[in-house]
């Protein structure tokens, strides 16, 4: 089963954006988890996304956490920093 709130997913999420914003693309998501978790939303601001798509009954909530995200940058740059729960060190020992 498919979890937008799982650490791996989020992990790709911040990975991808981070690599657009490299190579000096816009990126953008478009799909249900910022309009069913609105502080999904805040996650996606913090890792640097260049617009969000959310259905729009839930425009509201989503608009909120952005614009609260936007204003607190530096706690909600905290919030990206997602590092990949499974990595195997390399070092032999």
């Amino acid at each position: 089963m498919f979890d937008e709130q799982d650490d791996a997913v989020k992990w790709m999420i911040a990975n991808v954006i981070r690599e657009a914003h490299k190579a000096g693309a816009k990126i953008g998501l478009c799909g249900q988890a910022p309009s069913d978790h609105p502080e999904f939303a805040e996650f996606l601001v913090a890792c640097g996304i260049y617009s969000i798509s959310v259905s729009p009954d839930s425009f509201i909530a989503v608009k909120r956490k952005v614009a609260a995200a936007e204003s607190t940058e530096h706690r909600v740059q905290m919030l990206c920093t997602i590092t990949w729960p499974y990595r195997r060190s390399t070092s032999s020992r």
